[in-house]
């Protein structure tokens, strides 16, 4: 099985931290992975060691996560993410991508399709975030909302150690079915050791507060982006085939929200995962392999 590499692009207030399974090789071509909010590149790894075979894969830790920078709390649009991706994309001269995004990242492949869509062959995205301006709401975010938000900022982010953390992960309904590889990856790369051996979290609930603010707007309807705009019309733009997967054990707003990029997208087929839940390459890599290696047989 292939290991990943630790790689870096840009520079101290720009930097984006990769993980590369594979050595670089013109032979093949790239994938670029993008995990969801509070994660980090290393929960693709039971994803991406196979992917590795046909592809030289990436993934990033978005910004806010992992090792890459953490700017202030109003830096991070959707806009914000998807020009990272550009940055990526253009520091590493990467062409004819199968880009593969979960969530939040999902959303972040989509808008840098729009923005470089000589780059992009196809998209394969799980449960992207994503609004409908067309039906866009004035009423701003509603309590429950402001709830998730705030919620965030109560997150334990801080253990006694890795195992500790683990352990704590594990007990956890969102975490209960990842495989053993994937949470052990998500333990190691998404904490930093302190001095006295205890572990903390990259993305502290302070960022994660502030990366969940624009996408409860979005799932809401009421996302209205900053100076320069609501980028989410750009999906009416996108060229590439883009295949939108949802799966049968998430919540209902995944599901709706999945259907407002169907019908955005030009070319957009769909998906389902049965039996899994909204971390379907953590819980079920092999219906993640599967569904990939088929939508690439299918557009070429």
């Amino acid at each position: 099985m292939t290991s990943s590499q630790r790689i870096s692009v840009g520079d101290t207030n720009t930097r984006i931290a990769l993980a590369r399974w594979g050595a670089e090789d013109r032979d093949k071509p790239p994938a670029l992975l993008l995990h969801g909010t509070g994660f980090v590149a290393e929960v693709w790894d039971d994803v991406a060691r196979e992917l590795a075979s046909d592809h030289t894969v990436y993934a990033l830790d978005r910004r806010g996560h992992g090792d890459s920078h953490k700017p202030a709390a109003n830096h991070y649009h959707f806009r914000d993410f998807a020009e990272d991706v550009c940055g990526v994309v253009e520091a590493l001269d990467l062409a004819d991508i199968y880009g593969i995004g979960h969530s939040a990242g999902a959303t972040d492949l989509l808008l840098a399709a729009k923005l470089m869509p000589a780059r992009f062959a196809r998209l394969f995205v799980i449960e992207p975030t994503v609004m409908d301006p067309r039906t866009a709401r004035p009423d701003g975010l509603s309590d429950f909302g402001k709830s998730a938000v705030h919620g965030a900022l109560r997150r334990q982010a801080e253990f006694e150690s890795a195992d500790a953390a683990f352990a704590r992960y594990r007990a956890a309904p969102a975490f209960a079915k990842w495989t053993e590889n994937s949470l052990r990856a998500y333990i190691r790369h998404g904490f930093v050791q302190q001095d006295d051996g205890r572990v903390r979290l990259l993305c502290t609930p302070e960022i994660e507060s502030a990366v969940l603010l624009p996408i409860m707007e979005a799932m809401e309807q009421v996302y209205t982006g900053d100076a320069r705009g609501n980028p989410f019309m750009w999906l009416s733009e996108i060229e590439c085939p883009v295949r939108v997967a949802t799966t049968e054990k998430s919540w209902s707003i995944y599901k709706e929200m999945a259907s407002r990029a169907v019908a955005l997208l030009p070319a957009a087929s769909q998906w389902t995962f049965d039996g899994a839940g909204h971390s379907v390459a953590q819980e079920a890599p092999e219906l993640v392999l599967g569904a990939l290696k088929a939508f690439a047989a299918q557009v070429g």
